[in-house]
């Protein structure tokens, strides 16, 4: 599978969206990622957080004895690119739809 189809699928689930979004603000352990997760068990991350490696959203920094996850960002970057070139034909089709309800809200 490729880095990107990696990428794509590691983000498709909420959970590990969610470990992205805790490691943008600040590199954590393992432990300390599970304890912001209510419901979920620690085995659990720990598989969501393999996911994310697989696909090098995350890496692992080794600070004495602990293993520290870092968000690695420019796999996101190649997402955000891609999708970015869909925004004109959002933008277009949202303008279409407003010209449509204007026109329908005038009786026409």
């Amino acid at each position: 599978m490729k880095n990107m189809d990696l990428s794509y699928r590691a983000i498709s689930d909420g959970t590990r969206r969610r470990i992205l979004d805790i490691l943008q603000a600040e590199n954590l352990t393992a432990g300390a990622i599970a304890r912001r997760f209510r419901y979920i068990s620690r085995p659990a991350v720990s598989k969501h957080l393999a996911v994310l490696r697989r696909s090098r959203l995350v890496l692992i920094r080794k600070q004495g004895r602990e293993r520290i996850y870092v968000l690695n960002a420019p796999p996101l970057k190649e997402i955000a690119d891609w999708v970015g070139r869909y925004r004109s034909g959002w933008r277009q089709q949202l303008g279409s739809f407003k010209k449509y309800i204007k026109s329908s809200e005038e009786g026409g």
